[in-house]
């Protein structure tokens, strides 16, 4: 029998969360202002108000604390439910093995070999049904992470924008840079980073 494995490789997806822009505001009026520059650390400057800043958002989200309790909690789901489900299989596999030899032996009349291989058909069936619906309950576990994430990160920046006023903030991640080349100073990913993580409370167990 195929095993249904599903244990989530999508887990690691969450760093492919695409976010190309994740938030923007207008900078009332202000215009575009250049990074501050004169400091001899170039990675220490703070981009100025009005200024279109970056975030890396695959740095951000695998050091974010949130991304790393949510996907531990979820890796455990997928494993218990993994393992329900081969428990399930090789269970069935034992069922249908000891039909066959019944059978093969002469050990059961022709009645009881049909009245068994539909149950063991109905069992199949049921186990069938029942690995699409973990699949499905997974797949919808995997996408509430992603939306909580992305609205936890986007709840931060809006706050966060309210008092350093930038004109836009763009994300850049792996395969997909928006940013070919920016100066340090645009670069606010340790900036929000920091705050994400201060700002988050672990769930009590």
């Amino acid at each position: 029998m195929r095993k249904a494995s599903f244990i989530v490789n999508a887990v690691l997806a969450v760093a492919v969360i695409v976010l190309y822009v994740l938030y923007f505001c207008g900078s009332g009026g202000k215009g575009y202002a250049p990074a501050i520059a004169g400091s001899s650390d170039s990675s220490s400057v703070i981009a100025a108000e009005g200024s279109i800043v970056y975030i890396q958002i695959d740095s951000l989200v695998n050091k974010y604390d949130m991304f790393h309790e949510l996907r531990l909690e979820f890796e455990q789901k997928a494993k218990a439910a993994d393992d329900d489900l081969t428990k399930r299989g090789r269970s069935f596999e034992r069922e249908a093995k000891d039909f066959q030899e019944k059978v093969q032996k002469g050990l059961i009349t022709r009645s009881q070999a049909e009245e068994l291989q539909m149950k063991l058909q109905q069992k199949q069936q049921d186990l069938q049904q029942y690995a699409e619906k973990l699949r499905v309950d997974m797949s919808e576990e995997e996408a509430v992470m992603l939306r909580r994430i992305y609205d936890a990160v986007l709840t931060y920046l809006t706050e966060y924008n309210k008092s350093h006023n930038y004109s836009l903030i763009l994300s850049t991640s792996g395969s997909t840079n928006a940013v070919m080349q920016g100066h340090p100073s645009l670069n606010i990913t340790q900036d929000v980073l920091k705050g994400l993580n201060g700002s988050y409370v672990k769930p009590k167990k």
